[in-house]
């Protein structure tokens, strides 16, 4: 298996890619006993997808993603602010539910431009 394959497989099981997924990553989370929302999954999935997507523009973990209210942020190695997301909506909850292809796309956008810049 190429590393494509094996990080577009890792991408879905680990982080959900639509609400489909988020209702089964919700109901697997509950029956580990953990008390957890679907707009935690989905936030939780945002946050990790662009962080995945970082780390993949750059060959490994050097950037450091953190929320900031509603708005995701990258930091480089020195702690500098290089890049700042914010949602279309109200948040990144509402942005996935009404299209998460369009979100994921988005902060993958956002994670190129970051690391492009420099």
């Amino acid at each position: 298996m190429n590393n494509d394959i094996q990080g577009g497989l890792l991408m879905s099981i680990e982080v959900p890619e639509n609400m489909e997924e988020v209702a089964m990553r919700t109901a697997l989370l509950k029956t580990r006993g953990q008390d957890i929302s679907e707009n935690q999954v989905i936030k939780k999935a945002v946050f990790d997808a662009l962080q995945m997507f970082v780390d993949q523009e750059l060959d490994g973990h050097y950037d450091e993603v953190q929320f900031d209210g509603e708005e995701l942020v990258i930091f480089d190695l020195m702690h500098n602010e290089i890049e700042r997301v914010s949602p279309d909506e109200e948040n990144f909850e509402a942005d996935f539910k009404k299209n998460a292809d369009k979100t994921l796309t988005k902060i993958e956008a956002a994670a190129h431009h970051a690391v492009g810049s420099r």
